[in-house]
């Protein structure tokens, strides 16, 4: 059915042109993300590719490190600390809240915050774009909405992020591993030409790519670059929501295809199977991103860009952490809900953020849970 979509969207619209950055991807060649051309060793050891056979050592948990002074998200008998962020309804970090007024529930329970600190600190990106036969094919409208969300992402990065590249379909691909060099971005994004598969295993991906980065500590996330539809997992979407709640990393996502299915639909090429599909991707997106403190972007035009990511560079770099000790002392390993409000400290009631003597709203960003320790037997 999603292929016939597919061919419905490029029978109707034909070759879309994107505006992408000067660095953009170059004329098609045979290389493919399902098979990357192999490259010579490079006689300089800092220019080698990773082993693609192995786990990069920036994802193994035992060994990931993140830049010094960066808050963490850890779990243990005595502490948890949770990353927040509060932004108002145009996405803008909202800065000097008190201590006071954060109010952390664990299960339900109020917990006394024992730990408080804010501040702004280098990235850690896993950038995971669905690079598909389905949606993606050469000069498509999903080829344009992807690279030019990938292109515009990378171009608002600070010079001491961490960034990786990895593409999926049948499979994920790393392109590129964490790194601070830019040429090594732009070299794995101009590797998305021709997909090498039409299916699109969303669960599998993120979820692999979440417990891989689960041991990094610091400001990480997922940019997740996709049409949200899933269409051979191994793991259902229950699994795949149960295992990113107990990652730690927060997913945000960009959606492509919004004005493609928009004219689409209204064009007639779009069934009603179709458009359930689409709205159960979305639905998706904004579950992935609720529960783990992210948040998910669905963009209609390109002019749109430029403010998502300064929303997401407000989201991840301005953050408070707080800390806690639980007063649940149990180690029966199981899943423990936080929830984040701000409160006045005086009445209990809800805060009012107010600005220009005006009340405005905001959200507050933060990981939905952990799972609470273990006694090892």
């Amino acid at each position: 059915m999603n292929g016939i979509l597919a061919m419905a969207l490029a029978a109707s619209f034909g070759p879309m042109p994107c505006a992408l950055a000067q660095e953009g991807p170059q004329p098609p060649s045979s290389e493919t993300v399902a098979k990357p051309k192999q490259q010579p060793p490079s006689q300089n050891p800092d220019q080698q590719e990773p082993d693609k056979g192995k786990i990069p050592s920036q994802y193994k948990k035992e060994k990931n490190e993140a830049p010094e002074g960066s808050p963490t998200f850890r779990a243990d008998a005595t502490t948890v600390t949770v990353p927040v962020s509060v932004l108002d309804q145009k996405g803008r970090f909202i800065p000097n809240i008190p201590q006071g007024y954060f109010r952390v529930l664990e299960d339900g329970v109020p917990q006394q915050v024992t730990g408080f600190s804010k501040g702004e600190a280098p990235l850690t990106v896993c950038m995971l774009i669905e690079f598909s036969g389905q949606f993606q094919s050469y000069w498509s409208w999903g080829w344009s909405d992807t690279l030019n969300a990938a292109y515009g992402f990378i171009s608002t990065l600070k010079p001491e992020d961490n960034i990786a590249v990895v593409a999926y379909d049948l499979k994920e691909t790393i392109l590129s591993d964490f790194t601070t060099d830019r040429r090594k971005t732009q070299e794995a994004l101009a590797r998305l030409r021709i997909p090498g598969f039409s299916e699109s295993n969303e669960y599998d991906a993120v979820t692999d790519m979440a417990d891989r980065m689960s041991g990094i500590e610091g400001r990480k996330a997922i940019l997740l670059i996709t049409s949200g539809i899933d269409t051979f997992s191994k793991l259902t979407y229950g699994k795949a929501r149960r295992s990113l709640q107990s990652s730690g990393v927060p997913v945000y996502s960009i959606s492509i295809l919004q004005v493609a299915r928009e004219l689409a639909d209204a064009r007639g090429a779009m069934g009603p199977i179709a458009r359930l599909d689409f709205l159960q991707a979305d639905n998706v997106l904004r579950t992935f991103a609720k529960e783990t403190g992210g948040e998910a972007f669905f963009p209609r035009f390109q002019g749109e860009l430029p403010g998502i990511f300064r929303q997401l560079s407000d989201a991840l770099r301005n953050q408070y952490t707080l800390a806690y000790h639980p007063s649940n002392v149990a180690r029966d390993g199981k899943y423990r809900k936080i929830k984040v409000d701000l409160v006045n400290p005086a009445t209990g009631e809800p805060l009012k953020v107010v600005e220009n003597g005006k009340a405005i709203k905001y959200q507050i960003l933060a990981k939905a849970g952990y799972d609470g320790p273990r006694t090892v037997e």
